[in-house]
């Protein structure tokens, strides 16, 4: 498979591999470079078809925001496409989708913000002027307070639908405060506080704006069908004017570790019991990151993991269960969730998860299971890179928390260098019983969708 595939890839891709111990993994071709302002610029060329990918992230998320200041990266997310200086109020779309944009769209995460769009080739001047513009003259559009006004509500209405309106959703703001302490900038959901939102000033919104949303601050991707002679033109042209913008502060913050365990008891109008189990783990690219992902497969991912025999099959108690490692650039957490059938407990399935973790502590998994996840993961990887705008995405990410676009070639190879040694440590340093939090979800009519807290 890994040498099959990956070959597919390097076509896809545009490159050749090296002749190197790592010949049969992928790469991504680019080419990195940064103006004079600080922005950086990743260009990816892929003539198959007639579109490019402008993808653009500034290193911005919910982690940079004050506490009573949240939600302000989200709610850019938002402000970003109403309009600017010299953009029509919702044109911004408009624009896009006369030209043939098949896909235009932004997302906020805890570390970073990006915007993209995916447009015909002919058509990338169009998509580079609509970012730089709302990159240097989004703050002077003359009705702001009005579109952020507007734009508030939208988050609120948007929160009701998303969290409050939304089975057990409040559980992501109950792990999180358990998990990290208050001056975490974990602490607090992406989406933040409506409370926060509602009383922030203009001054303040502009403020964080100008502080974040900077060349300086910010990467383009731009991939696909381009002459890059003239996409650097365009660039400079485009984006080159804009001022870099002051330097970053980051707020502190990184890995945790829990002093004792905690468990907590909530409600929710659900029709069947839920069990979370999170764990602090290793931030995103260090060591122990990568182990947790293959042992994520080999617990919980799929119908072949132990977990999935042991509690659906075997034992019949369960409904279903998962594992995942949920990297990011700060600290991480392990995730177990499982679902009981009819007539079984969430403890029942709680003690064959501790059994099962105990069984990993206590001795290296089997090879089959080992090489069997590795190809899982590396088989996802090379699969979901096969969209140019996933191709984008990936050069984006490691820039964003390597400084080092081609990192895939060396992210797959640590997968491949996982042994059942270092699976079983991992296993004992992050999956500890008092280092732990356990919520447990009861069904309830009464309670509100999103749930609450038993007192």
């Amino acid at each position: 498979m890994h040498a099959r595939a990956a070959a597919a890839l390097a076509l896809l891709a545009g490159t050749a591999p090296a002749p190197s111990p790592t010949a049969d993994l992928p790469q991504i071709a680019f080419e990195k470079y940064t103006l004079a302002n600080g922005l950086e610029v990743i260009l990816h060329e892929d003539h198959r078809a007639p579109e490019v990918v402008v993808d653009v992230w500034y290193k911005v998320g919910s982690r940079d925001e004050a506490p009573g200041h949240t939600g302000f990266a989200h709610l850019f997310e938002h402000v970003m496409f109403q309009g600017t200086k010299h953009v029509p109020e919702d044109k911004h779309f408009e624009y896009l989708q006369k030209a043939g944009a098949s896909n235009v769209n932004g997302s906020t995460s805890s570390d970073r913000t990006n915007y993209f769009e995916v447009v015909p080739s002919n058509q990338l001047e169009l998509a580079l002027w609509l970012e730089s513009d709302r990159m240097g003259f989004l703050l002077e559009r003359p009705s702001f307070k009005e579109t952020l006004d507007n734009q508030r509500d939208v988050v609120k209405n948007e929160k009701r639908q998303r969290y409050e309106n939304r089975p057990m959703g409040l559980l992501s703001k109950v792990l999180a405060e358990a998990i990290y302490p208050p001056d975490h900038p974990y602490f607090h959901e992406v989406i933040g506080s409506m409370e926060d939102l509602g009383v922030a000033s203009v001054a303040d919104v502009k403020a964080f704006f100008r502080g974040y949303y900077t060349p300086g601050n910010a990467t383009v991707t731009i991939a696909g069908d381009i002459d890059r002679p003239k996409v650097k033109e365009l660039v400079d042209e485009y984006f080159g004017p804009i001022p870099a913008g002051e330097p970053v502060v980051r707020r502190p913050g990184g890995a945790v570790r829990l002093a004792a365990p905690k468990r907590i008891a909530m409600e929710a109008k659900i029709q069947q019991p839920q069990l979370t189990v999170d764990y602090p783990s290793p931030a995103n690219y260090t060591p122990g990151d990568r182990e947790l992902d293959v042992l994520a497969n080999v617990l919980g991912n799929g119908k072949s993991s132990r977990l999935y025999k042991r509690l659906v099959y075997d034992l019949k108690i369960a409904q279903s269960v998962g594992a995942s490692q949920q990297s990011q650039l700060l600290s991480s957490t392990f995730e177990i969730t499982a679902s009981p059938m009819p007539g079984h407990t969430l403890d029942e399935i709680l003690a064959v998860i501790d059994e099962e973790i105990a069984g990993l502590q206590a001795k290296p998994i089997e090879a089959a299971e080992l090489e069997r996840g590795k190809n899982q993961i590396e088989s996802e990887a090379v699969r979901s890179l096969e969209p140019l705008l996933a191709r984008a995405e990936r050069l984006q990410s490691y820039n964003d928390f390597l400084n080092d676009p081609g990192f895939l070639t060396e992210d797959l190879r640590r997968y491949r260098a996982v042994d059942a040694a270092a699976i079983q440590r991992v296993a004992q340093e992050v999956l500890r019983k008092d280092g732990r939090v356990v919520v447990t979800v009861d069904p309830n009519p009464d309670a509100p969708i999103m749930g609450r807290v038993k007192k």
